[in-house]
């Protein structure tokens, strides 16, 4: 099921989304969180993947929350796949997760620390999986073309590019939205990341925090920029997740957050036309 869903778009065409939990708690969840965005989706018109990390291995503390296991996260987003039809997306952490990963997906995410990694970036262009790259909070939207070359020079155009903010001080992250335009002129679709730019990393107390009430000024900033896709990580309860709750989307909240953002995207279509 590898579909353009993750494509350029017009202005006159909508938004896609990647959203859901940050990583898979369980199946009931993983299903309940999927059911709610596809409906929401179909009924808004935006093309969806669902996302889930299918294990965590960038965490603050050693006892932190990293999954329920490898085969059954992934088999779980498979059945995502398979009850809703909808492509799924994961993160991959190595070279020889990519394989193994796109038996159950059919995109493959390098995270942000990794965006830089030859191999692993050669290992998921080569399984023919599209292959969304997180730009790497230390790097430039300009910096991003060669992230992108390794993917395309490894044979696979399927390659997107995501925006989740640039370090700023030690606990705040900042979104240049120059950056959009920047990185859409290489060719590739940009995605803003809402939830993770909104993060505030390095507290003291080992627990990332975040700024979740600013998610609709964010999400509208990058539409507004001319953002191909919207990533966002959602939650039923937040409160309870057990990672990135502090930056997450409340379930219940993402219709009126899509509903505003296809308004915007249809403004600007129209002054566009």
């Amino acid at each position: 099921m590898n579909e353009n869903i993750i494509k350029n778009t017009a202005p006159d065409e909508n938004f896609f989304l990647i959203a859901g939990p940050c990583v898979i708690e369980g199946e009931e969840m993983a299903l309940d969180i999927a059911e709610t965005i596809v409906n929401t989706t179909s009924r808004l018109g935006i093309p969806y993947i669902f996302k889930g990390s299918y294990r965590k291995a960038n965490r603050s503390r050693i006892d932190s929350f990293t999954g329920i296991g490898d085969k059954k996260a992934l088999e779980i987003l498979r059945k995502v796949r398979d009850t809703f039809g909808c492509p799924v997306l994961t993160d991959i952490h190595s070279a020889d997760e990519a394989a193994m990963a796109a038996e159950y997906v059919d995109v493959l995410q390098i995270p942000a620390f990794l965006c830089r990694q030859t191999d692993i970036l050669v290992a998921a262009a080569k399984t023919g999986r599209t292959v969304n790259i997180k730009k790497g909070q230390f790097l430039s939207p300009e910096a991003m073309k060669y992230a992108i070359e390794k993917v395309r020079d490894s044979g696979n155009e399927h390659v997107a590019v995501t925006e989740r903010g640039v370090s700023f001080g030690y606990g705040d992250l900042i979104v240049d939205f120059c950056g959009i335009p920047v990185m859409k002129s290489f060719g590739c679709p940009v995605i803003l990341d809402v939830t993770h730019s909104l993060q505030q990393p390095n507290q003291s107390s080992g627990v990332t925090g975040g700024k979740p009430q600013m998610i609709t000024t964010m999400a509208s900033a990058g539409i507004a920029a001319g953002a191909d896709g919207i990533f966002l990580e959602t939650h039923r309860n937040p409160a309870v997740a057990k990672s990135d709750g502090a930056n997450m989307l409340a379930l219940d909240k993402l219709p009126a957050l899509l509903e505003r953002l296809c308004a915007i995207r249809k403004a600007i279509g129209q002054t566009q036309a």
